[in-house]
């Protein structure tokens, strides 16, 4: 009889059903007049990611999965922008993703932050072209999720 080896991976259960490894960033900010986009690197594949706006002018956070994604870039009529918006902290509170990416981008805020749980996946497991996301390492959002 065949063994068979049981790994961690990105169609395997259990990686999501543990806890995540706590990770976190803060005080990150990508206004146009300083950083118009801020790219934040995961070490490993997420479970989960948390973001919060924390501007001090209410400016809304976009968030999104590739730069041009945030940025509007390519800007199609029929499928509109490829970014989400979060309003500041004071109204909205946090916004939770479950989701697995190794990457996200951020624009708009002069302060926001960023925790993730972490699974055991390492980022090389993700492999899309280049063409899609610039580090090939996430699902794109400037040419969306097939």
């Amino acid at each position: 009889m065949a063994a068979f080896k049981y790994n961690v991976g990105l169609q395997n259960v259990g990686s999501y059903q543990v806890s995540g490894k706590p990770w976190a960033t803060g005080s990150i900010g990508c206004r146009a007049d300083a950083l118009a986009i801020a790219q934040v690197d995961f070490p490993n594949v997420t479970s989960w990611v948390m973001v919060s706006n924390l501007d001090s002018t209410n400016a809304t956070l976009r968030v999104g999965f590739s730069s041009g994604g945030v940025a509007g870039v390519p800007t199609c009529a029929d499928q509109g922008n490829r970014f989400l918006e979060i309003a500041p902290t004071s109204g909205s509170g946090p916004v939770r993703f479950d989701i697995k990416v190794t990457q996200v981008f951020l624009s708009g805020s002069d302060n926001c932050s960023v925790i993730a749980g972490l699974t055991g996946i390492a980022p090389d497991t993700i492999n899309m072209v280049k063409a899609n996301s610039p580090s090939g390492s996430n699902w794109s959002g400037s040419s969306g999720i097939g």
